[in-house]
């Protein structure tokens, strides 16, 4: 049973502050470098020149984020209670041997693994083409793209040329083939100033994820508001479940066990019906499983309006709009639909953005792609934040 108690406080010290601050950051700093490395080394795992093995990568991604939001669960029931009642030293000291044990299972497999040796920078590549086509903007587009400077004419003047993925020319994006153009005029040629036909094709793909990219912020955004503002509302809700007063927090258990069984669901049953109606080895295909986690995102948040307008009415119809840290008579259970339409729309939009991020990238950048999908979460949240300051300059002064 939850029952709250008032507890004595103390102001840190500048040394606590520091050493909490180092560790948020080092922390963060780890999980960075994990998160976006650790999806992208287990794909090259799999065998993409067989079919087979390339078929079971999506079910990697699935088995993947599940486990993911095992350890989720784990953390806000079992580390919860173990910080209330025997104290946070152990439930931080479980952490830390839990990932000890990680390092340990990880590193024993090494012999096992597959690595891929990093042949170039694309970041390098971008910044160098942008560079290229800025310089040549004045020059007149060839007649025929076929005098466009190809890998084949890169022999003299530009080194480090390994064997890359081919693409065919697209008329996408045209200007940026100005960086392939010869310029005469240029005596001394690199990469600053000519880029052959398949980098910028290689560009233009990065460029065409984008897009993709930008739309998957605003369920992030949603989240944030969701986990934050969701949980401040339930603190000011009726907690009983009986004669029992369950704390807010495990509203959360809500949200990540209906991630676990929307991966159970989907894996086992939604898979094998979408792959006989749409013909599909892979089921719904990652473009198609971001569209389902943004409409059900879209549906959460019609969701929370109204349960907020009903929570208005609520503290309304009892006089108390003016006292906000107030309990309002209505249970806090009916935030749980919310949750619900969220976890289930993370669960296809974080699978469907691995799987298009890991499979639309180049093999040599599978680690920067995915970063690139976790710079979404990020952008989200502080979305979130922008909004949040913005409503409250706008109506903080009509509504207390």
């Amino acid at each position: 049973m939850y029952q709250g108690h008032a507890t004595t406080s103390t102001l840190a010290s500048g040394t606590q502050l520091i050493i909490l601050y180092l560790a948020l950051y080092l922390n963060a700093l780890g999980t960075g470098g994990l998160k976006s490395s650790v999806s992208g080394f287990g794909s090259d795992q799999f065998d993409e020149s067989d079919p087979e093995k390339k078929s079971h990568m999506t079910n990697f991604f699935n088995w993947f984020f599940f486990l993911i939001n095992i350890g989720s669960l784990g953390s806000v029931t079992v580390l919860v209670y173990i910080h209330d009642n025997l104290g946070r030293e152990w439930g931080y000291g479980i952490c830390a041997c839990t990932i000890v044990i990680g390092l340990v299972v990880f590193l024993s497999g090494t012999k096992r693994y597959r690595f891929k040796k990093l042949v170039r920078s694309l970041l390098t590549q971008i910044v160098a083409v942008f560079v290229a086509v800025w310089k040549k903007r004045h020059l007149e587009f060839p007649s025929d793209s076929s005098l466009l400077f190809e890998i084949d004419d890169a022999a003299e003047g530009l080194n480090n040329k390994k064997k890359k993925q081919n693409f065919p020319h697209s008329k996408q994006f045209r200007f940026l083939d100005r960086a392939a153009i010869r310029d005469p005029s240029v005596p001394e040629v690199n990469k600053w100033n000519l880029a052959t036909l398949i980098e910028v094709e290689e560009v233009k793909l990065v460029v065409r994820m984008l897009p993709i990219w930008a739309t998957t912020i605003i369920l992030w955004t949603v989240y944030a508001q969701m986990t934050t503002f969701s949980m401040s509302q339930a603190m000011t809700m009726d907690h009983h479940i009986c004669i029992f007063q369950i704390p807010p927090a495990s509203l959360t258990v809500f949200f990540v066990g209906n991630i676990l069984l929307t991966v159970l669901i989907y894996d086992k049953i939604t898979a094998l019906i979408a792959r006989k109606i749409l013909k599909n080895l892979q089921g719904l295909t990652p473009l198609q499983k971001i569209g389902v986690g943004l409409v059900l995102s879209i549906i959460a948040m019609i969701v929370v309006a109204l349960t907020k307008i009903k929570r208005l009415r609520s503290a309304s119809s009892h006089r108390l709009t003016n006292n906000p840290s107030a309990q309002i008579p209505m249970s806090m259970f009916w935030l749980i639909p919310q949750f619900l339409l969220v976890g289930t729309g993370e669960a296809f939009i974080y699978i469907g953005q691995l799987d298009f991020f890991l499979r639309e990238c180049l093999k040599e950048i599978k680690t920067m792609s995915t970063g690139l999908f976790f710079n979404t979460l990020s952008l989200g949240f502080f979305i979130s934040s922008v909004l949040v300051t913005i409503v409250h300059k706008v109506t903080g002064t009509k509504y207390p």
